[in-house]
């Protein structure tokens, strides 16, 4: 089973901006689509943002223009770059890789914006 390291969840007023990262093993990364997902209190796992390998990125409609979600090849990282957050940005953060193989799944990292 692939492990997937997240950091750089937190607590941050409306406004400000946190990084998270994901680390994964080479033989997972360098095939994989990444993505960042995200699940409030009360409410569904939604797709935050994805990359592809070929580096095409989707992005939910609620963080176009505020979030970019970046990749690392040399240091098997994926990044989620959150600007401009928003008290509706709370949510556990999950970091995805997906390939025809495998779907693996981050442990989830905890992002707070206080208003």
């Amino acid at each position: 089973q692939e492990q997937l390291v997240e950091s750089g969840g937190g607590l941050v007023q409306a406004g400000g901006s946190l990084r998270l990262s994901c680390a994964a093993s080479r033989r997972v990364f360098s095939i994989s689509a990444m993505g960042w997902y995200r699940q409030a209190p009360g409410k569904q796992h939604k797709l935050v943002a994805a990359l592809a390998t070929g580096g095409s990125t989707n992005y939910a409609d609620s963080v176009k223009g505020r979030f970019t979600i970046s990749r690392d090849n040399a240091k098997n990282t994926v990044y989620l770059q959150m600007n401009s957050l928003k008290p509706e940005d709370t949510a556990v953060y999950y970091c995805n890789a997906f390939s025809g193989r495998w779907n693996y799944w981050g442990q989830g990292t905890q992002v707070t914006v206080s208003s």
